[in-house]
């Protein structure tokens, strides 16, 4: 609170321009530096870093999605090798009772 005290009363008191508390325009310089490039040794440092933490934050996910597939796709594949068990069976008793008795 006092800080803003401070600057309250610097905005009505041009005599407290001295005050502690500095504002805006003093603190941020107009003249803009320029920025340095990046070499390419640090750009590629950079992406593979980020790569890294995307794929760690991806990962759990994934190995969710990826389990819930596999699970889908064995229960599906056990219901398909299932049922073309039971219709091979079953064609296989209706030919063998089709079939003429040999005496």
């Amino acid at each position: 609170m006092q800080r803003v005290d401070a600057l309250l009363r610097r905005s009505r008191d041009p005599a407290q321009a001295d005050s502690e508390l500095p504002v805006l325009t003093e603190i941020v310089d107009d003249e803009r530096t320029p920025r340095r490039a990046v070499d390419a040794a640090a750009l590629e440092a950079l992406a593979r870093e980020l790569e890294r933490a995307v794929l760690a934050r991806v990962a759990p996910e994934l190995e969710r999605i990826v389990g819930q597939a596999l699970e889908g796709a064995h229960a599906e594949l056990k219901r398909s090798v299932t049922q073309m068990v039971r219709e091979a069976v079953a064609a296989s008793v209706a030919h063998a009772l089709a079939l003429p008795k040999q005496d």
